[in-house]
């Protein structure tokens, strides 16, 4: 997630305003709506709704407090004394929810810091300096909130391989003193800049120490969006709607951003994926807007269709240029939507990378479509093509699938760098018996034609959204992770919630309107096709207290007392098959929640379905990203990110600012001159094996 600077609280990072509102068509039947229509006289594992009680409740989070029997101190144990019992649930000892200014991990595991913010990645990198700003430097140091992790062994035994991280945002108020963040803005958006992309490094195990980063490594590299150059391929590559000033082809493009989620192919490409790209473009979509004008003067506008940009259509709909966000667009042209009005077209895609050639181009896949990508999880059919799922996290947005024309070669690794370039994009639709269809975006097919201003497939993929609103997918409460069981051929939905929610469409499964506390959905593809054009769907579990009757929780009754979560974000498969889950609740709800984001085991089949047993838990302001086992399974690396930002509400009892001169937090150094910073944390058994 992006830095949001709202105080409007849900679970997610508290969202601009152009984030946290809908901008899909309101004429289309939600998920919730659906799925009342599906499981409305299903009983409940847990915590039987009263929708009108919660109605009252919902909004208004210190009644939620309350209901909960909840004050905001607590002083509980780290370790909780149950656990979970084998199977499809993973073995070990819980922890307790609670909110602390350093991590824990349960019993009998130690949780090591591997690589932090500011360290070095290249060999020539220079000394972190905490609170100065320096792109150059940053360009060779490991960048900022550390988001998706990926792993590509380099070996058949495991004991070396690469990490491929995404750095998704920046925090400034954090990473720079309070002057510099007065007088000196440029200097701090070009370091912001250098400390977005992914950094990819070389990791070996030590016997003594785990895993260490390989310092002097060829293989080490940092992507940014200051100065990484990327190709654009596929359907859009080329079009006169992604050429620029500077690039006058469309088929070359500057950096990436706001990378979330992601994937690793089975080929060893690392995909990045461009979330909330609109955060970054400044500038007027309309040639009558006024200076002051808010995001709900612009949404009016864009309603009407007065908006005059050139792309405004396209932009309205992504939130490009609406409000909030960076002001690089002050200082650097291309974020300024007047003075390049096609840059903001050439975001908002996957980005491909070969993490074992530290010369080879990135290059933005746009046969994958442009939506806020969240992650991009593939699975190789049982046909050989390859299957990639991805969710376009806003809410009443939606669930999308990529399937290759070409089938995966084992044999020849090169010869599948252009698969993703040529294959069907399709966007779901969720019935009310139990089926979802997908829906393919292709060109001259159903409304996706001239008149509905579609005129080649290349604009299909630059308005993704547009042309799934017209063939009426599901508006869905901000599909996140998306991340298919390869042991088992269920796919997993982390849906992580929709403050928006209105009341009237409170139902057996969005029964909060809002719904604050997200849910997990369950996808089975027919005979294990992940190809085929209809599935069914299932719900796992729905996040919140299933002992607070109000909630309308959904656990087993084998979940304890700190079992539960609220808001699934990021979803990892262990190699035995066994689910788990991370949290992202967002600036001030763990004050509701009673409880700091974490790493979730959940339960999928047999006795253990839907029973949910809490593993680690992030310092106070953090959010947990990027949950990646080694093939081993004896190694899970989690991403700490923005430690001491979000929750400050959460915290010690009463509301207080947290910034570079007085964090909530110093972890991981904990060091007077040092402020918080995010890191890639490694998991591992005291005395060996695998995890759970």
């Amino acid at each position: 997630m992006s830095e949001r600077k709202t105080s409007d609280v849900n679970c997610g990072v508290a969202l601009e305003p152009t984030e946290d509102r809908r901008s899909s068509p309101a004429n289309v039947a939600t998920f919730g709506e659906v799925a009342a229509a599906r499981m409305g006289r299903r009983s409940f594992l847990k915590g039987a709704l009263g929708t009108t009680t919660y109605a009252a409740l919902a909004t208004s989070p210190a009644a939620l407090l309350a209901a909960c029997g909840e004050d905001e101190s607590r002083d509980v144990p780290a370790v909780s004394s149950f656990t979970p019992k084998p199977g499809s649930l993973a073995d070990f000892t819980e922890v307790s929810h609670g909110v602390s200014t350093d991590h824990v991990v349960s019993p009998g595991y130690s949780a090591d810091i591997l690589i932090r913010w500011g360290d070095p990645v290249l060999a020539d990198a220079p000394t972190f300096v905490p609170g100065a700003p320096d792109a150059d430097a940053q360009e060779k140091q490991f960048g900022y909130n550390n988001d998706y992790v990926g792993f590509v062994p380099l070996n058949d035994d495991g004991t070396r391989g690469v990490l491929c991280i995404n750095h998704e945002f920046t925090s400034r108020d954090i990473m720079f003193p309070h002057d510099l963040r007065n007088t000196s803005p440029k200097e701090l958006a070009d370091t912001e800049m250098a400390a977005h992309g992914g950094s990819i490094i070389e990791i070996a195990q030590d016997p003594d120490q785990g895993w260490r980063v390989v310092a002097d490594s060829k293989l080490n590299r940092r992507i940014t969006t200051r100065s990484t150059a990327m190709d654009l391929s596929g359907p859009a590559a080329g079009h006169p709607r992604l050429q620029t000033n500077a690039d006058p082809t469309g088929t070359r493009v500057i950096g990436t951003l706001n990378n979330c989620a992601g994937g690793i192919t089975p080929y060893g490409t690392y995909l990045m994926a461009e979330e909330n790209f609109h955060f970054y473009f400044l500038g007027e979509l309309d040639d009558d807007e006024r200076e002051g004008a808010t995001a709900g003067d612009l949404e009016a506008a864009c309603a009407a269709g007065d908006a005059s940009h050139p792309e405004a259509r396209n932009y309205c709909r992504y939130g490009v240029a609406m409000g909030g966000g960076y002001d690089w667009g002050r200082h650097f042209d291309r974020f300024n939507i007047n003075k390049e009005p096609n840059e903001a077209n050439r975001f908002g895609w996957v980005v491909e990378v070969d993490p074992l050639d530290p010369t080879s181009t990135p290059v933005k896949r746009t046969a994958l479509g442009r939506f806020k990508h969240e992650g991009a999880e593939s699975i190789v059919n049982k046909d050989g093509r390859l299957v990639i799922y991805m969710g376009d996290d806003q809410r009443f947005d939606y669930l999308y699938r990529f399937v290759t024309d070409g089938t995966v070669n084992t044999n020849d690794r090169a010869s599948n760098f252009g698969l993703l370039d040529s294959g069907v994009l399709s966007v779901a639709k969720f019935n009310d018996d139990g089926t979802l269809a997908w829906m393919p975006l292709i060109h001259g097919r159903g409304p996706l034609t001239p008149d509905n201003g579609f005129d080649s497939q290349a604009d299909v993929m630059i308005e993704t959204r547009r042309a799934a609103d017209l063939l009426g997918a599901t508006p869905m409460d901000r599909p996140e992770d998306v991340e298919p069981n390869p042991v088992t051929g269920k796919v997993y939905v982390a849906l992580t919630n929709n403050s928006r929610r209105e009341a009237s469409q409170v139902d057996a499964v969005h029964d909060r309107g809002p719904n604050y506390w997200g849910l997990i959905v369950e996808m089975t593809p027919p005979d294990g096709d992940q190809t085929a054009d209809t599935f069914t769907w299932d719900i796992l579990v729905k996040g919140g207290d299933p002992s607070v009757p109000v909630i309308g929780a959904q656990f087993s009754d084998a979940t304890s007392n700190n079992g539960w979560f609220a808001c699934p974000d990021n979803l990892a498969v262990d190699p035995s098959g066994r689910l788990w889950v991370t949290t992202d609740q967002g600036r001030g709800w763990p004050q509701i929640s009673g409880t700091a984001d974490g790493v979730w085991s959940v339960g999928t089949h047999g006795d253990d379905r839907s029973a949910s047993a809490m593993f680690y838990r992030v310092p106070v302001g953090a959010e947990m990203c990027g949950p990646c086992f080694t093939p081993d399974g004896e190694t899970l690396f989690v991403a700490v990110q923005h430690p001491g930002t979000d929750g400050a509400l959460a915290f010690e009892g009463h509301a207080r600012p947290s910034d570079f001169e007085d964090p909530m937090t110093r972890w991981p150094d904990f060091q007077p001159d040092m402020p918080p910073r995010p890191s890639v944390v490694m998991i591992r058994k005291d005395d060996g094996g695998r995890i759970g």
